[in-house]
């Protein structure tokens, strides 16, 4: 089987959402069949073997990968929403963005101490939202496996914010 470039499926947007931002469209990939599948069970298998109880999906586009790898894995799967999107009891917790901040929310009974937990979204950047998620899945007490998103833009230094775990990122942009 021939090895698939991932990156050559993934559409660049010039100006989106704003000028002078390169955005990085990763649908396209996604509604690639052969693409969509070989990723998903890279993913798994890189994962399988670890005893990972629960992966952590990044609001939103973390919700697809995250969902697939859970239930190849079988593991549970926990979203990590942004506010007022959980219902139940939550723990949530401020982040600061490029400009202004946001915050994230996650379900009290979500995870149990010690659990393994593996997180998972589509793209790290500043490594803020990937950061305020750590940090929910600590209140919990969940033991963290790693990181893994699809697409990384090193010249954010993302990475940095998340010394001392496991960060995996298929894709890199400069």
């Amino acid at each position: 089987m021939t090895a698939i470039n991932y990156k050559a499926l993934i559409r660049e947007v010039p100006d989106f959402p704003k000028p002078g931002i390169l955005f990085y469209d990763i649908t396209t990939l996604l509604k690639h069949p052969e693409a969509f599948r070989s990723l998903t069970e890279e993913l798994a298998a890189r994962y399988q073997g670890r005893g990972i109880a629960k992966v952590v999906g990044i609001e939103s586009r973390g919700f697809i990968f995250g969902g697939v790898l859970a239930g190849r894995l079988g593991a549970g799967f926990v979203p990590v929403r942004k506010p007022g999107k959980l219902p139940a009891d939550r723990f949530e917790v401020k982040y600061s963005l490029e400009y202004g901040s946001n915050s994230l929310a996650i379900h009290r009974d979500a995870i149990t101490s010690g659990e393994r937990v593996l997180i998972v979204d589509d793209l790290l950047a500043t490594g803020g939202t990937a950061e305020a998620t750590v940090s929910l899945v600590r209140q919990l007490g969940g033991d963290i496996v790693g990181l893994d998103f699809l697409v990384e833009l090193k010249d954010l230094n993302g990475r940095e914010k998340l010394a001392g775990y496991d960060v995996h990122s298929t894709i890199l942009y400069p």
